[in-house]
Formats: C-alpha cells, sequence, structure tokens
C-alpha cells in the first residue's frame, strides 16, 4: 500500500516490446485503472473508490483542474508502460500520481493555453522518468520518491516560464504566501481549514473538494481516514498557536502538508500503535512550520512550496525509525 517506490525494469528490449504490446492491445482496462489508482496515490492509497472519488471531486472543483489532473496522470502512466517500467509498480498507480500533480500544476500557473497542454505532455513525461531516478538515489536508505518528482519539474517548468513567451501567457492567478495579518480563528474558519486542508494537497482552495477526497479516503480503511483528519486537526492547531494568518489557516495552505505526513506516517509506512500515532502527529506539527520556512526561502526567486514540507518531514521521520526502538514499521503486504 501507498508509495513504495520500487521500479524494476522488464528483461530485455525484445521482451519489452512485447509486453507493452500485450498491454495496449489486450489489457486497456488495465491502464485506465492503473492510472485511476495513480489518482489515489498522490494520498499513497491504490484503491479504485479512493481514486474515483478524488478524481471526481478535482471535476468538481473545475473542468480544467479535472481534465488536467486527468490528462496528467494518463500521460505518466503511459510512458511508464512505454518504458516498460516494472508491471506491478504501475498496475498500482505508483506511476501516476506525480503526474496528476504537475499536470494541475501547469493548468493553475500557467493557465489553460495550447502550450499548457504540450507542456504538460513533456513534464509527465519527465516526471515518470525522475521518479525512476529519485527512486534508485533513495533506495539504499530505505526511503522513497513520494511527490518529489511532482515538485522538480513542476518547480522548475512553472520557475521557467516566464522566460519563455510562447509559453508564458501572465499569471492566471494569484498565488497565497504566508504573511501577516489577522490570527483570531472562528468555528467557520475551523472547518473550512479542516476540509481545506485536504483538497489543497491537489492545489485546490474548497471545502467541499476536499470533503469529497476525504470520503474517498475513508474508503481506503478507516485508519486511512483517522490519520488524515489527525494531520488536518494538527495542521490547524500548530498554524493558529503559531500566530499564523487566519485567512491562509481557512484556506489550507498551512494543513495540506501535515495531511500527507498524518497519512504516509500514521497509516502507511509505519504499523497501527500509539507511539506510531503519536509520531505521525508530531510530523504533521513540524510540516506545519516547515510550510512557512520553505515558502520564505523561496520568496525571493519565486518559487512554490508544493509539497516539499511534506517530504523532506516524511524522509527525516522514516530514516530515523530503524534508531528509534519504539516505533515499528508496517508488515510489508
Amino acid at each position: 500500500m501507498g508509495h513504495s517506490g520500487e521500479i524494476v525494469t522488464q528483461g530485455d528490449a525484445d521482451g519489452a516490446g512485447q509486453d507493452t504490446r500485450r498491454i495496449w492491445d489486450r489489457e486497456p482496462l488495465a491502464y485506465l485503472v492503473a492510472s485511476l489508482r495513480g489518482v489515489g496515490q498522490v494520498d499513497l492509497q491504490p484503491q479504485l473508490l479512493t481514486g474515483a472519488f478524488i478524481l471526481a471531486a478535482l471535476w468538481a472543483a473545475g473542468w480544467k483542474v479535472g481534465l488536467f489532473a486527468t490528462l496528467g496522470t494518463l500521460i505518466s502512466t503511459a510512458t511508464a508502460y512505454l518504458l516498460a517500467v516494472d508491471r506491478g509498480s504501475i498496475a498500482q498507480g505508483l506511476q501516476g500520481y506525480s503526474g496528476c500533480l504537475t499536470g494541475i500544476a501547469m493548468v493553475v500557473f500557467l493557465g489553460n493555453h495550447l502550450s499548457t497542454y504540450l507542456l504538460t505532455v513533456a513534464a509527465c513525461v519527465i516526471c515518470t522518468v525522475l521518479t525512476a531516478t529519485v527512486t534508485h538515489f533513495m533506495k539504499p536508505y530505505g526511503l522513497t520518491a513520494l511527490t518529489s518528482p511532482f515538485c522538480i519539474v513542476s518547480g522548475v517548468m512553472v520557475h521557467g516560464a516566464p522566460s519563455f513567451a510562447r509559453i508564458w501567457h501572465g499569471a492566471p492567478s494569484p498565488v497565497a504566501n504566508p504573511t501577516m495579518g489577522d490570527t483570531g480563528i472562528a468555528w467557520s474558519d475551523l472547518w473550512r481549514a479542516f476540509f481545506s486542508n485536504v483538497s489543497q494537497i491537489f492545489l485546490v482552495d474548497s471545502w467541499y473538494v476536499g470533503l469529497i477526497m476525504l470520503v474517498g479516503l475513508a474508503f481506503a480503511g478507516m485508519r486511512v481516514l483517522l490519520a488524515a483528519a489527525l494531520g488536518s486537526a494538527v495542521g490547524i492547531v500548530s498554524a493558529w498557536a503559531l500566530g499564523a494568518p487566519t485567512e491562509l489557516i481557512r484556506e489550507g495552505i498551512y494543513g495540506y502538508n501535515a495531511v500527507l505526513v498524518g497519512i504516509a506516517v500514521g497509516a502507511v509506512f509505519l504499523a497501527g500503535t500509539v507511539w506510531n500515532a503519536c509520531y505521525a502527529a508530531f510530523g504533521a506539527g513540524v510540516s506545519t512550520g516547515l510550510t512557512a520556512a520553505i515558502t520564505t526561502l523561496f520568496k525571493p526567486f519565486h518559487g512554490h512550496t508544493f509539497t516539499w514540507p511534506f517530504i523532506l518531514t516524511t524522509w527525516m521521520l522514516m530514516a530515523a525509525v530503524p534508531l528509534l526502538p519504539r516505533l515499528r514499521h508496517a508488515e510489508a503486504g
């Protein structure tokens, strides 16, 4: 379950070619299923219903978001088939989730233009290759790629876009940055933030989109749902306690990384124990503070935080587990 990160190429080129043809000629449904699972794997869940609900939520957020999320996942997954990436990895959706996020990032930051479609194709192909690269480097340390391919590819593409007249058409919407403002918080802010923390994983600020996604996570199991809820709650409390602006808390800017950490550490990589749950809550809080630090670090050159706080926090926490006897890895399934 989740981002196993294991990538194993097939045998010789002839065999790989035959496997690829078999996928397209005899198993078109397998491609669509793998792509749908790729959407769910953004939240580290391969269940079909989870992916279906999350994809439905993205279309509910707007046809552009839904379309580019779909295209991104399909392109990255197709690239994995063509490059003969390990069939099991593809089937679990592990080759599509970075493409899903990258597709959304392209339309959010570059707008709906022909050049954006072309750039999305290139970016999602690179995501599949970069997933293999990062996995190769992380494997000796027992860590996985997580969403780092998305962060690297989208960060480079969006940051470089203004240099090219045929790609840059002006930012379609302002990008929120943590700035000082009202720090008071009301009940309406709390419940909106709780759900928006989930939708902001996909660069969407919408409480009802987050609600639909949580329903999808419920199909992955109660533990996954509770881990996501824990991460969201800790993200809100941590941001408020640190004095973050209410508007940004309400929009989910400070909490979406905490949700991902909660799921990854609390429901995927570690066993279901009280110590592990506390460890996940600790990580969720750390990622909240790291969100502000990374945003401030990137701000001078107009970079984007994306899911870097989740990635760095999870890598730190999981790398420490072998030396922390109180904590236990999840049993391999």
